[in-house]
């Protein structure tokens, strides 16, 4: 079947901001539809709300939209651009639901158009339960026992019916939110409560726990013609009972035996068919380890979560080819672009194992409770290839970047039995320790459920490890490797250096070959080099006679260090092969698109450490290694890597010293004459105490060489200050903690591009809360709005001389404080940072580009810019953050100096009062001009208290007075909160009543109520 030619036109729907559940993942899937599609010459409409991705980058689709995924918003669009078709299947949950929304309000109907890849019965048989159900009886496919509820009242009468423990699954909600396992009717009525909460329906599913099953997934593929084939097939190491976002996930699957596996993959068969999806589709199912009976547990009738991990894990590129059948065309006439041979129709074979373990945030949120069930928690992942299932999940550990070392010294064994009866994301690093005390398989598999196949494995590291302990000779060393130990376990074990390790393993010629990643297991040669590291195996990697570059990119996606850094590494690669270099990119996280094997000239899918770049160095003796776009995590290797001898491009590592070293910092700052706020660095309690002698509290702590702000406070006491020296080890590896005069004002940053010459200011950001809350959660305008023309050039004077006096070559972070019209100094990242997509797209400077340039020696001046602040646009841009305390209960909400939101939006018009409504309405928060409002003032500033509560008073809104038990969505539109009180936070969340943390935040929510009509335009 060829594809469409009666349609020119397809509208692409995005996923929106990045929030736990739904993540980077979709930005590569989106992003790789749109080139799919244009590839077979159909213009591109794409709407995402999000400025951080690569996917709402101009170069994806043939028209850009970053505005609200709304109805209002998307029917514009639609009048505006005149699409035939609409792909939703492509932009996780939010696509999906946005195409029923736009089919119920009779807008697709209205403007005739079709929606391409998942029929709306589909849609509908897939997610709502009820029909779910149905389908499944129809297809003789077992499901748990379940009910629908529409109703707490409903929900009970199940309950005593089907009887505990119980699984709780709102109908259309991502990740699993709102849901959960239930054991008695305490539980049952919160989590069925929150569950209609979340659920666009009110509806959940009552569904008999199945806990302590195989958790099995796969990604299946359909076109037109009826064609389907098994993508991939994973298997959770945690039995059902953890979302798979949660999941140690495995591919391809480990445990089953052939007759299971054939079982399941003809339902999975069954299963797409019957519900006509053209394209990819994700089915997760459970089988019993015992009686090999099994049951359908959910469908995702779209391009999943998984498929980003099962496309980089087999080669597949899922979400191009669903993009390609979603417009008529069919898997026997689509090549494999990973091959250039093979057709679509053929299954992947994989001759390695993969291991996906997420990146969970409670090294960020310390006090909230870390077990895991079926509401998703993980903000990111990463994925780690070996030849054995030892090396690949030790490869996968330390890609985590998790900065714990698991240590259960202090534990005892009883203890750490019952502890991993709950599965946590220490459960993993308990079971290690357990099995390295003798405990056996079998207790550990009572206890967990885990498969014993899994848990051999382990043991088998733990065996190997203790084989080290008694034998330092080469055959072991050569073992060790051979299982995916690193230099530095082997050293620890040694009790010698890394460097000794390292050495003994090049006298030795015991050094890293790469295999090909090929989809057919050698059967088909693969034009696209995309390798994984092993040893004792032949080399597979070729090294070109072109001089090459290396780029590292940023990792797992974690708070304080999200996609915004795969968006700078892509633009890097671009700009590395336009510069006529081979571009190398080493990365591990599987959600991202510079994973992606079409965007590089050769991928090597690996942990990012000092001994795994330096293997990938060794072969292929790149000119140079470009670490500034990958974040903090890229940029940790720089001392490390020069020490080795590797040409470290951009700035030098001294430099980058200078701005992390308080001593060296201040030195020139003070040589600028450049104000700071009062500091000093301390490595003691008792030289923290010294410190504050000379300041006035309060102050603001924070360590050197972390990511988003980690354990950055502002304390008001002694008491405070004690307690956080206290508990704030390791966080900064060993590096002394910064204390600062806490100031108060207005904050402010700019990214800049220089050469060590000409330095380019692309554009001021204006931050709207006051100063204390971290950058990455701070609202931000583009161009300012406040802030003087005297000011401005104040900044630009600052930034230019302080890029001159750091050398700065390539990109550079400063951020500063406005306090009595005097600008401060406060923090400079000698690399990209998070606002740089956002910056790129609102000033329409290729930022990136030009830093990458300017890294390999291109001066500046030959692409016709020159020093100084490049004018602004003539239209406002407002970027918000979006926060997913909804799947962290007890999450502390209040703004601070840490960060702790995980994604942004971002709204754009031309004027400020319509920007700033954009932004809200993009962020999910719903903008009444009138209602109810409960304050819970600070006293900080009692006079724009008072200003506040007139401006809501004049926009109608009536001040309440609600105890915690009254407040209800029915009773409360609004709450401001800026008094830290949890409890009220808490409220907000379980609610989905909006929430403002911070009196500026809330003043520039009243000011987004004077706008009407909101037209939406292309940047």
């Amino acid at each position: 079947m060829s594809k469409e030619t009666d349609i020119h036109k397809i509208l692409v729907i995005g996923s929106g901001p990045i929030v736990i559940g739904q993540a980077a993942e979709f930005d590569y899937s989106g992003s790789q539809a749109c080139l799919s599609l244009k590839e077979e010459g159909y213009e591109v409409v794409l709407v995402n709300s999000n400025p951080a991705t690569i996917m709402t980058d101009k170069d994806i689709a043939d028209e850009v939209y970053i505005e609200p995924i709304t109805i209002d918003s998307i029917e514009k669009i639609i009048e505006k651009e005149l699409p035939e078709a609409i792909l939703p299947t492509l932009g996780g949950q939010t696509g999906l639901n946005m195409a029923k929304d736009l089919a119920d309000a009779g807008i697709l109907k209205k403007h005739g158009i079709e929606l391409l890849g998942t029929k709306l019965q589909s849609i509908e048989e897939a997610e709502d339960r009820e029909l779910f159900k149905q389908l499944m009886k129809e297809l003789d496919e077992p499901v748990p026992e379940s009910t629908i509820a529409n109703s707490l009242e409903d929900a009970k009468k199940l309950a005593a019916k089907i009887g505990y423990p119980l699984v709780i699954r709102p109908a259309y909600t991502l990740g699993g939110t709102g849901g959960g396992f239930v054991h008695n009717d305490d539980e049952l009525e919160t989590i069925v409560t929150n569950g209609l909460e979340m659920s666009p329906v009110s509806q959940v599913l009552v569904e008999k726990s199945i806990a302590g099953y195989k958790e099995i997934e796969f990604e299946v593929m359909r076109d037109a013609k009826d064609n389907a084939l098994i993508v991939c097939s994973m298997e959770n190491v945690d039995p059902v009972g953890v979302h798979t976002g949660d999941s140690i996930v495995v591919s391809p699957t480990q445990t089953l035996s052939d007759k299971d596996y054939q079982m399941l993959r003809d339902a999975a068969l069954k299963i797409i068919r019957a519900l006509d999806i053209e394209g990819g589709v994700n089915i997760q199912m459970a089988i019993d380890q015992h009686s090999g009976d099994y049951f359908i547990i959910e469908v995702n009738p779209r391009v999943s979560r998984s498929s980003a991990l099962a496309s980089k894990a087999t080669g597949y590129p899922i979400a191009k080819i669903s993009a390609k059948i979603a417009v008529g065309m069919t898997l026997d006439e689509i090549i494999n672009p990973l091959t250039g041979k093979s057709l679509a129709e053929f299954e992947p074979a994989l001759d390695y194992i993969v291991t996906k373990i997420p990146r969970l945030p409670f090294d960020k949120f310390t006090d909230i409770d870390n077990s895991l069930g079926t509401q998703m928690k993980a903000t990111g992942e990463v994925m780690a290839i070996g030849r054995n299932f030892e090396a690949s999940l030790l490869k996968a550990i330390r890609s985590l970047e998790d900065g714990n070392s698991h240590d259960f010294t202090n534990s005892s064994t009883d203890e750490l039995l019952v502890s991993i009866k709950t599965p946590t994301d220490q459960r993993l690093f308990q079971i290690l320790e357990l099995l390295s005390r003798h405990i056996s398989v079998d207790d550990i598999y009572a206890n967990t459920q885990i498969n014993q196949f899994f848990l051999y494995k382990m043991q088998h590291i733990i065996e190997i490890k203790e084989e080290l302990k008694e034998d330092q000779s080469i055959d072991a060393l050569k073992l060790a490797k051979q299982y995916g130990f690193s230099d530095q376990q082997i050293a620890a074990i040694w009790q010698c250096s890394e460097a000794d390790v390292y050495n003994t393993r090049m006298q030795n010629d015991i050094v890293a070959g790469f295999k090909m990643v090929d989809t057919s297991a050698g059967e088909f040669d693969s034009t696209t080099p995309y390798y994984y590291s092993t040893f004792g195996q032949s080399n597979e990697s070729k090294v070109s006679d072109k001089k090459s570059i290396l780029i590292v990119g940023s990792g797992p996606i974690r708070i304080g260090q999200g996609v915004e850094f795969d968006y700078a590494t892509v633009h890097s690669i671009f700009a590395v092969k336009k510069a006529g270099y081979e571009a190398i990119v080493i990365n591990s996280n599987p959600e991202t698109v510079s994973t992606d094997f079409s965007i590089s000239d050769k991928l090597y899918f690996e942990p990012l450490t000092i001994e795994d770049v330096m293997n990938v160095i060794n072969l292929e003796k790149p000119a140079g290694v470009i670490l500034q776009f990958g974040g903090q995590t890229a940029i940790n290797l720089s001392e490390g890597l020069s020490k080795l001898g590797v040409n470290v491009l951009g700035t030098t590592v001294e430099d980058i010293n200078i701005s992390e070293d308080r001593e060296l910092f201040s030195h020139a700052i003070t040589s600028l004459n450049i104000k700071q706020p009062y500091g000093t660095s301390v490595e003691s309690i008792e030289g923290a105490l010294q410190a504050t002698k000379e300041m006035n509290y309060p102050v603001l702590l924070r360590p050197s060489y972390v990511i988003g702000g980690k354990a950055m406070r502002i304390v008001h006491n002694e008491e405070e200050l004690m307690n956080y020296m206290q508990t704030a080890v390791n966080v900064s590896h060993q590096h002394p903690v910064l204390i600062d005069s806490y100031l108060y004002g207005t904050e402010s940053e700019v990214d800049i591009i220089s050469d060590g010459e000409t330095v380019i200011i692309p554009g001021i950001i204006e931050h709207v809360e006051s100063s204390g809350v971290h950058s990455g959660d701070s609202m931000a305008i583009y161009p300012p709005q406040h802030i003087s023309f005297n000011i401005q050039k104040q900044i630009t004077d600052i930034a230019t001389n302080l890029a001159k006096k750091l050398k700065t070559i390539g990109l550079m972070n400063i951020q500063f404080i406005i306090s009595d019209n005097q600008v401060y100094v406060i923090e400079v990242n000698q690399r990209a940072s998070r606002t740089v997509p956002f910056l790129s797209k609102v000033t329409d400077v290729p930022i990136v580009d030009l830093a990458t340039n300017a890294i390999l020696g291109t001066p500046l001046t030959s692409f016709g810019y020159e020093t100084g602040l490049i004018t602004p646009s003539s239209f406002v841009s407002v970027k918000s953050p979006v926060f997913s305390f909804n799947k962290l209960p007890g999450a502390d909400a209040n703004l601070s100096p840490e960060m702790k939101s995980t994604g942004e939006v971002m709204g754009t018009a031309i004027d400020y009062d319509s920007a700033l409504a954009k932004s809200f309405s993009a962020a999910g928060i719903n903008i009444k001009k009138h209602g109810n409002v409960l304050l819970n003032l600070s006293h900080h500033d009692d006079e724009q208290n008072k200003q506040l509560i007139e401006d809501l008073s004049d926009f109608g809104f009536n001040i309440v007075d609600l105890k915690p038990e009254e407040i209800t969505e029915e009773n409360l539109d609004l709450i401001i909160n800026t008094a830290e009180d949890d409890h009220l936070n808490n409220i907000a969340t379980a609610f989905s009543i909006p929430l403002f943390t911070y009196i500026d935040t809330a003043t520039a929510f009243i000011k987004s109520l004077n706008c009407d009509d909101i037209m939406v335009e292309k940047i």
